[in-house]
């Protein structure tokens, strides 16, 4: 059943009315006596002070990092089924995003004003993008397959993990990495636009130290059509999509030093779009990850961890301008951490091999071998943080890049501090090569970005505020048709979030305000009308002034539902910043929820654009109005 914009009022209040209502009653369940007399040690937990790994490169608190981090676990994830790790993320503070058409389709994200190709996404720490355009498809990386995403904001993660973190550093874990008992699940789902979900998963675990977890799944949908009628190559078609997706992580902890385990997570999957008369356009795509490693533990809170990657990410597409494009990526690192008199310290050496085959040209490949240092402090009353990088890369020499940042705790509940940090972003085969206006000579892109905040966190809240400015040098551009590095940007912003958990009540919200804009010398060029090129002062497009987002939460041990509304400010969808490329603001209000039906059977439900806002995040492209998924999990222990 596919639910439109042109569907009957009365169709929209029955699904609306019927989601609220069963929530409602659900509501009324779990307010029995004996819920009301459950202990205190029963109740969910909602933990604000969660431990990271990705700001450091060792596990953190998050009260105790520098950076701006955030943390999505897997309680959270479960309200995104039958969606992406894109679909997740673009909720979250300081991420703006833009997707042409439905499901699967070409779509791209920003995070604090730098885009997806100036973002470093991390599959169980594999570096996982494409190597043609730059970026990774999180739009094609399922969310039932994840296990919690760590999000490390600014770039601070230059220092730790090299080129393309310049923005930002994004890491996905797959399911397996914490079981402590045997378990298996099956999954069915069905939502709007003709969309059918299904999977299982098993998780074992023995007293030998060995655990192995399994999921697969299916999702596909009839979607909607890409693009506007307007729109220059619509068909009035529905464009579809489905995809095939497996994960499995096994570990084995030979004694209380040594741990060895691997993982992986692989999605196939087919995109249909509008691609003018070609009645049949679509692109078959591969993407995924896998990794092995060993890790010791020599001394308490001293280790040494030997790891090997390898990701993809192929896309063949079958339209009038199509073509194959196949990224490769191999590393091996070993990185350790260890313990100091005061503090602890973190290092390693990484070798990565970057190769991408294509029918539009030929290119061979590069290698980027890279040692970094560290120094991490965190005490109750100062934290710090200090990174330096060198990396060697094949194709445009040389890069050294660090941070340092540090924070004072004037009480226990009270926190501010600041850090400064250099990034830099290595061009893409794209950028480089001739056949897509490339320029060979290009250099990296290079930025200083400076970060102040102050933090207020007691039992019941975690509240953050936090200034940052960027100034980005050599960006990359076609301003006349072929890529050069004159290009110049500031990026300019406040981040503020609030979390807060008062008895079984969850609210909070986040708001981002945003000033990018362009301040390149075009001095003397042209466009290819001739006409003088002055873009300096524009605002960068597909980033909002203005965005945020409110929830409020209700969670029981039996039961979990959450309201929210998010705004997006106006923006431009290109540099040039005419009338024509004016994007409106649009507030999209959804509503999600987990009940446990039983001590083995769960229900998932949620409601998206449940006031049918009629919306575009990019010109001449379509979006979906209101739309439904609800899904059963029963699981066996």
């Amino acid at each position: 059943m596919s639910l439109s914009r042109s569907s009957s009022r009365t169709y929209l209040r029955l699904s609306i009315l019927s989601t609220l209502g069963l929530f409602a009653v659900n509501t009324a369940m779990a307010a029995t006596p004996e819920i009301i007399n459950t202990n205190d040690s029963e109740m969910p937990q909602v933990e604000l002070d969660k431990i990271v790994v990705t700001a450091t490169r060792t596990p953190t608190k998050t009260s105790n990092v520098i950076a701006q981090t955030r943390v999505i676990d897997k309680e959270e994830l479960q309200r995104y089924q039958g969606q992406t790790a894109l679909d997740v993320l673009k909720r979250q503070p300081g991420f703006s995003h833009y997707t042409n058409g439905g499901s699967g389709t070409t779509s791209n994200f920003y995070m604090r004003g730098y885009d997806n190709k100036q973002i470093l996404v991390l599959i169980d720490g594999i570096r996982y993008s494409s190597l043609s355009a730059g970026g990774a498809a999180l739009n094609l990386l399922p969310a039932d397959q994840i296990d919690r995403i760590e999000v490390l904001y600014g770039a601070s993660g230059s220092s730790i993990y090299g080129a393309d973190a310049m923005g930002g550093v994004i890491q996905v874990f797959t399911k397996g990495g914490n079981i402590n008992r045997s378990s298996m699940s099956v999954t069915a789902g069905v939502g709007s636009n003709d969309q059918y979900l299904y999977g299982a998963s098993a998780q074992f675990a023995n007293e030998t130290g060995t655990t192995l977890s399994l999921s697969a799944s299916h999702n596909e949908d009839d979607g909607i059509s890409a693009k506007l009628p307007n729109a220059v190559g619509y068909n009035k078609d529905e464009d579809g999509f489905e995809s095939d997706n497996v994960s499995i992580a096994l570990n084995q902890r030979i004694n209380d030093q040594w741990l060895a385990g691997a993982s992986a997570l692989y999605s196939k999957s087919t995109t249909d779009f509008d691609d003018g008369d070609y009645e049949n356009a679509h692109a078959d795509q591969e993407n995924g990850s896998a990794q092995a490693y060993v890790d010791w533990r020599y001394l308490p809170g001293s280790s040494l961890k030997l790891q090997y990657g390898h990701s993809i990410d192929k896309s063949d597409s079958s339209s009038e301008y199509g073509g194959v494009f196949d990224s490769k990526q191999d590393q091996i690192s070993l990185v350790g951490q260890h313990q100091l008199a005061v503090g602890q310290g973190v290092y390693g050496v990484e070798y990565l091999n970057q190769s991408l085959d294509s029918s539009e040209y030929d290119i061979d490949d590069r290698d980027v071998t890279s040692t970094f240092l560290g120094y991490v402090l965190a005490t109750n009353q100062f934290d710090a943080q200090a990174n330096i990088r060198f990396d060697d890369n094949s194709q445009y020499g040389d890069e050294t890049t660090y941070n340092f940042g540090g924070a004072y705790h004037i009480n226990p509940e009270l926190r501010i501090g600041t850090s400064y940090a250099k990034g830099f972003r290595a061009p893409t085969f794209n950028d480089i090569y001739p056949g897509y206006g490339g320029n060979p000579d290009l250099q990296p892109e290079t930025s200083d970005n400076y970060e102040a905040f102050v933090e207020y966190s007691t039992p019941l809240q975690a509240t953050r505020l936090t200034g940052y400015y960027n100034d980005v040098d050599d960006l990359i551009s076609f301003p006349e048709g072929t890529a050069v590095n004159v290009d110049k940007a500031e990026i300019r912003g406040v981040s503020l979030t609030s979390d807060w958990v008062i008895d079984s009540y969850l609210f909070g919200g986040s708001y981002d305000y945003q000033d990018a804009k362009d301040k390149s010398d075009y001095t003397g060029r042209v466009d290819f009308s001739q006409n003088a090129i002055d873009y300096s002062g524009n605002h960068l497009p597909y980033r909002p002034e203005h965005k945020g987002l409110v929830y409020i939460g209700y969670r029981l041990p039996s039961l979990d539902i959450r309201a929210e509304y998010q705004y997006v400010g106006d923006y431009y969808s290109r540099i040039t910043n005419t009338d024509a490329q004016f994007v409106d603001n649009y507030g999209l209000l959804n509503i999600s929820g987990n009940y446990k039906l039983t001590d083995n059977l769960s229900m998932t439900a949620r409601l998206n654009n449940i006031t049918n806002e009629d919306y575009i995040t990019d010109i001449g492209y379509n979006t979906d109005g209101t739309n439904f998924f609800t899904s059963l999990t029963y699981n066996w222990f």
